[in-house]
């Protein structure tokens, strides 16, 4: 694969990088574009929730999951599909991301394939006490650096969302997306099964040691050159605590795929931990995710 660009214009690379607090205004001075408007001259995909608490992998648990099927989509042809963690963020039409919205607006231009969104929560264990509180699963299933998540999907999910379209199975039609701990979750989908998902999304990707994720920057530079494509977005706002520094694991993980010449991009901007950022660009990281997928 081909270089795609220099890492970052920050002079002195990490040195930039020094903890700093944002500017007034700067994790908030980031807007939408028309590509995240909706537009009634556009055809509406549908979005139906449904609940997963079969689960074998993770069992015991229980998770609301989405599914968005654009319009385009013709019950023939096998769709691409886009795998999203913290789903109820990603599918809220009225939140940072808006994914249903700029999908809708994409595919009408055909800037991206035909393209189904499953939408996934964390998984929660539901209270023995009908009075206590459900006890989530979420740094587990996210922050672990193991091919079970990736197992989920294959067995459980993508079987499910199955029997109501038809899905591509190849991992060129196959992207997975998530922010925080679901980016490094995501990533680590495409890590352990790149047969399975080739595309991924990361959103001020927790790459720090809350379960070990800081050592993929290594990893990855002794590993050979695995087929995925990633994207990656963070700021310099972005957290700093005893798991470690956002924006300097990010900064490692782009270095990283730069020397082995993996097919990735990192935006980089002066945001904090949040979607703020990555909502404002997702119709671009989009559009440079599927671009050349038939």
């Amino acid at each position: 694969m081909r270089r795609l660009l220099p890492l970052v214009a920050l002079a002195g690379l990490f040195a930039a990088v020094v903890p700093t607090a944002p500017r007034a205004g700067a994790a908030d001075d980031y807007t939408f574009g028309p590509g995240s408007v909706q537009d009634d001259a556009v055809p509406k995909g549908k979005v139906t929730q449904f609940k997963w608490d079969k689960s074998k992998v993770f069992e015991g648990t229980e998770r609301d999951c989405w599914l968005y099927v654009p319009a385009q989509y013709d019950g023939k042809t096998p769709a691409c599909v886009m795998v999203f963690q913290d789903g109820g963020g990603y599918v809220n039409e009225k939140g940072q991301f808006r994914v249903p919205v700029v999908f809708d607006n994409l595919i009408h231009k055909k800037e991206i394939p035909v393209t189904v969104g499953v939408f996934l929560n964390p998984g929660t264990f539901p209270p023995a006490d009908p009075k206590g509180k459900a006890r989530s699963n979420r740094s587990f299933e996210y922050d672990t650096l193991s091919p079970q998540y990736a197992k989920f999907l294959e067995t459980e999910i993508l079987p499910e969302v199955g029997k109501k379209v038809k899905l591509r199975s190849d991992a060129a039609g196959r992207a997975i997306c998530g922010i925080s701990s679901g980016g490094i979750c995501a990533f680590t989908v495409a890590w352990e099964r790149p047969d399975l998902f080739g595309k991924v999304l990361s959103h001020v990707g927790s790459f720090t040691n809350i379960r070990g994720g800081d050592v993929y920057p290594g990893l990855i530079r002794k590993t050979e050159q695995k087929p995925i494509r990633v994207f990656l977005q963070d700021g310099s706002g972005d957290l700093d605590n005893l798991h470690g520094h956002w924006p300097l694991a990010n900064l490692q993980m782009a270095a990283s795929f730069r020397l082995m010449e993996y097919d990735y991009k990192l935006v980089y901007g002066d945001g904090g931990h949040n979607g703020k950022h990555g909502g404002a660009i997702l119709p671009d990281s989009m559009r440079w995710l599927w671009r050349e997928t038939k």
